[in-house]
């Protein structure tokens, strides 16, 4: 009898036993080559604690409410993918030398076709016109823009530096540039109109808080606190270790470097993609698009600094100019964005479009 009471008891705690055997299967394979079968193993280490990640993700939310919920788990996302693509450039040289700009390019057009487009599609599937505040959402997507231009854009048309880089002073101006630029947006999004990110009903007023579910105490908001960001951690050094069978199985098949900076966005951005689309079927769509669009704002006006300031110590080249065909498609993203955020309505047609230009992305990053 007891025996069954601990295990369901042990069952019940899945979200904070997982999380931890995968920072146990992260430790027993830091700087290893693996087997396959070892291989299998962190990966479904890693997929129980994206899962893990959603869940501690959603308890904060509830407690500390919107836009602090979506801000948690965009930053704690940001802040440990910047870790991975620093810890994966200083192990990597010259042949990692366009990780940042590929892994920070695949989290844009991930975040504002991939997640944006899957969000709009379950949103006007359950309730025919997935409904979000325009203006809070058209001033994320500005961000976007302006920082994807600066940081990504830029650096291809400079003159200061041969190739697609920036010189020592235009790097730190874009790193200074990004932070201010995030913080600003920060403090409009969660103090000066934070009514502009509040989820919002068919009708376009301000949907109340969910009644049924009590707020979780604080005790069990700080454990889920402490149990995200292990799961983060564990989510980017467990995907850190199966990179190299990522990386060999890329070469084996012929295809482009770049494929492994989307396929590492991929993985760091899985645990947003399931909030997000959790998000809009409980008809929060507007809690959807705050988590799509401000992991796309963190992961550059976060990871450019860090990758300014590391690159201090890094000895190789920092390419972070985008070539001509991913320029036309960030243009294509930020054009169809702005024509679907300024209705504050959107149908299946507009979630329909971001996912076309989404796998437009993937296909061409495969097949340039």
């Amino acid at each position: 009898m007891r025996t069954s009471i601990g295990i369901r008891s042990l069952v019940s705690q899945w979200t904070v036993v997982v999380p931890l055997l995968a920072v146990v299967a992260l430790v027993l394979s830091w700087g290893r080559s693996l087997a396959g079968f070892a291989v299998a193993l962190v990966a479904l280490c890693l997929a129980g604690a994206v899962l893990a990640a959603v869940h501690h993700a959603e308890v904060v939310a509830h407690r500390v409410g919107e836009p602090f919920g979506s801000l948690v788990l965009a930053v704690a996302v940001t802040v440990i993918e910047v870790a991975l693509i620093v810890t994966l450039m200083i192990d990597g040289g010259d042949k990692t030398a366009s990780l940042a700009r590929d892994t920070v390019f695949a989290a844009v057009m991930i975040t504002c076709n991939g997640i944006l487009g899957l969000c709009l599609l379950v949103g006007a599937v359950r309730s025919r016109v997935a409904v979000f505040n325009a203006e809070g959402t058209g001033t994320a997507l500005a961000t976007v823009a302006t920082l994807a231009t600066l940081t990504l854009v830029i650096p291809t048309f400079t003159t200061s530096k041969p190739g697609r880089e920036f010189s020592s002073a235009q790097l730190g101006f874009a790193a200074v540039a990004s932070l201010v630029l995030y913080g600003l947006f920060v403090a409009v999004q969660t103090v000066r109109h934070r009514d502009y990110f509040l989820p919002v009903t068919q009708e376009g007023d301000v949907r109340e808080e969910d009644s049924h579910a009590p707020l979780p105490t604080r005790r069990a908001t700080v454990l889920s606190l402490v149990m995200l960001v292990v799961a983060l951690i564990a989510v980017v050094g467990d995907a850190k270790a199966v990179s190299p069978t990522i990386e060999s199985g890329v070469e084996s098949a012929g295809l482009p470097q770049a494929v492994v900076g989307v396929v590492i966005a991929l993985l760091v951005l899985l645990p947003e993609t399931l909030a997000a689309v959790r998000a809009a079927r409980r008809e929060r769509v507007q809690t959807s698009l705050n988590l799509a669009l401000g992991s796309a704002i963190a992961s550059i006006g976060l990871t450019i600094p860090a990758i300014a300031l590391a690159s201090i110590w890094l000895s190789g080249p920092l390419v972070l100019g985008l070539s001509a065909i991913h320029m036309v498609l960030l243009a294509l993203t930020v054009v169809v964005g702005a024509l679907t955020i300024a209705p504050g309505r959107a149908t299946l047609l507009q979630g329909g479009v971001h996912l076309g230009i989404f796998a437009a992305f993937v296909f061409l990053a495969i097949s340039p």
